[in-house]
């Protein structure tokens, strides 16, 4: 299996070591070379904290992630990272926010040609030279799209990256990211709050629940691309994994509201 999750849990433990919080445990999850997987669930079921710890950036307290069947221990070139807000440097320019993390890996040459090709693909080679202020938030978060592709990872991991975007906005990048995955063939994790987006996107859909996080389903969709949100197969997934998830999300807002209830008391 090309992305391997194998018993994986993952505890934060306060600085006094008197308390700690179980995020998740026993995450069992397996992705196939090329797949295109959503990752769902209520707010505190861990989803980014998951993508995070494939990126590298947080540790497993349990359980081990193994890429290509070598074990995930930090961050790495062979994972590009896009998160909702973009992080993008406001005093480089376009194509040297993109160039910038190939410094050390490749020369300026190539690492510039490289730019000005994945630039095209996610239409902003006429942006090149602009900065970073003077994009609307879609062309930001495309700027990152090229900035984690030219690093040519293996898995591309996105965590709500159109979150933050108007919904027109956000309907033009699904459609053009579908499009890259299409053309690169890269193996993409992405968290999303979005039951449409997570199907209209995705090869398969993981629904996660919550106290404790945990992997309650998977959803492998077969209906053919482009998928349009009026298809009655589409509605007909929509609502069963909405089914699913809201036996989760009342489980939360009682607890917060039995959590609220206990306080002013």
């Amino acid at each position: 299996m090309f992305l391997q999750m194998n018993h994986v849990g993952k505890t934060f433990t306060n600085q006094d070591q008197q308390s700690s919080f179980t995020v998740f445990s026993d995450i069992d999850l397996n992705v196939s070379e090329n797949q295109f997987v959503s990752i769902l669930g209520p707010s505190g079921c861990g989803k980014s904290t998951l993508l995070s710890m494939v990126a590298g950036l947080e540790s497993a307290t349990e359980g081990s992630i193994l890429l290509q069947e070598k074990e995930i221990k930090q961050a790495g070139p062979d994972r590009g990272m896009v998160f909702q807000q973009p992080s993008l440097f406001p005093w480089l320019n376009v194509h040297d926010n993109v160039t910038f993390p190939l410094k050390g890996i490749m020369g300026k040459k190539e690492a510039s040609a490289q730019a000005k090709h994945f630039l095209k693909m996610v239409h902003l080679s006429r942006f090149k030279n602009s900065f970073i202020y003077e994009l609307s938030g879609g062309m930001q978060q495309r700027v990152a799209i090229a900035r984690a592709l030219a690093m040519d990872p293996k898995v591309l991991l996105m965590d709500e990256p159109f979150g933050a975007l108007d919904e027109q906005t956000r309907h033009i990048l699904q459609d053009e990211l579908i499009k890259i995955w299409q053309e690169t063939q890269k193996t993409i994790l992405f968290v999303t709050h979005s039951i449409q987006e997570a199907i209209k996107l995705s090869d398969r859909v993981i629904v996660m629940g919550t106290r404790p996080g945990r992997v309650i389903s998977d959803f492998k969709i077969d209906i053919p691309r482009p998928r349009k949100r009026e298809d009655p197969a589409v509605i007909e997934l929509e609502k069963r994994v909405m089914d699913m998830l809201e036996g989760e999300i009342n489980k939360v807002l009682k607890e917060e509201l039995s959590n609220e209830i206990n306080y002013s008391h």
